[in-house]
């Protein structure tokens, strides 16, 4: 993945006064758009879309510092008027393109990305490959931005609002693998951008075939693979951090690779005060 990825790269440079088709690019590299974006965006800490924008505002300073018309700069770049490309130089540089012609500056640069995987080893990971028949996800389901650190508190309060004998009905009501109450993100950005919205559902996951309370949400799932990895420790940090060792260790070094549909955590076991938590995160994935 990590060669993938700098080949991107390349291509990205090659198109910055063009658009870039990533799903043709994405098949060209043997892989797909979305494994292609999530990888990318867990690795380089920014969407791909975000990266793109960041080079072309960079390329975009030297020519706006030139003599240029200002609207042949913006077509140049993929901008339909120079409007457009003022709000995106502004986003970049923090100052608009006359601010530069006056004042010179000041810019900010965004050097070419390089993917390199240093290899350490330090993160044991337990995992196990699960082939799952179609199943539904039901439950309590809200929209709420992505937070990749911490708590999220759109999701505690979500959680919080359900009274203590809902979360005895869910636990009831299921009866498949992922067991117990589960915690789903469905409708993920494919970028994984923060603060971009997903589909979070409090529930539990039930066969296909079993009955639906008209009072709940539900996520039919289609069958498939799942990658499970087993964490134990402080809760949500270990979660977390081991989230970000599936991008950086385990998908690099593994013949998978994502495909679309909800991650689910299952909670396993946990400490009264949730300090701690033995969770099962369960990915959708497919072999590359």
């Amino acid at each position: 993945m990590i060669a993938e990825l700098n080949r991107l790269i390349e291509l990205v440079e090659d198109s910055l006064t063009e658009n870039l088709h990533v799903p043709v690019v994405a098949t060209e590299l043997g892989t797909t758009e979305y494994h292609l974006r999530r990888m990318f965006s867990s690795l380089a800490g920014m969407p791909l879309s975000e990266y793109i924008r960041r080079r072309r505002m960079t390329l975009a300073a030297a020519d706006v510092l030139g003599d240029g018309d200002l609207l042949s700069i913006s077509v140049r770049y993929g901008y339909g008027s120079t409007e457009a490309f003022s709000r995106a130089f502004r986003s970049v540089h923090g100052v608009t393109p006359g601010d530069v012609r006056r004042d010179g500056g000041p810019l900010r640069t965004q050097p070419q990305l390089r993917f390199r995987l240093t290899v350490e080893g330090n993160t044991t990971m337990d995992t196990r490959i699960s082939e799952r028949p179609a199943f539904r996800l039901v439950g309590h389901a809200a929209r709420v931005p992505l937070i990749h650190q911490g708590i999220n508190p759109h999701i505690q309060a979500h959680i919080a609002s359900l009274p203590a004998e809902e979360h005895d009905r869910l636990k009831g009501l299921g009866n498949t693998e992922p067991a117990g109450l589960l915690q789903v993100s469905a409708d993920v950005d494919p970028d994984y951008a923060e603060g971009s919205e997903l589909t979070y559902l409090h529930g539990v996951a039930i066969t296909a075939t079993a009955g639906l309370p008209e009072d709940l949400h539900a996520i039919e799932v289609p069958a498939g693979t799942w990658a499970v990895f087993r964490t134990e420790g402080e809760y949500p940090a270990t979660l977390q951090s081991f989230w970000a060792a599936t991008a950086t260790e385990w998908f690099p070094s593994n013949p998978w690779r994502l495909r679309p549909g909800p991650s689910i955590v299952a909670i396993l076991d946990r400490a009264d005060d949730f300090s701690t938590a033995t969770c099962e995160l369960w990915l959708p994935v497919e072999h590359g």
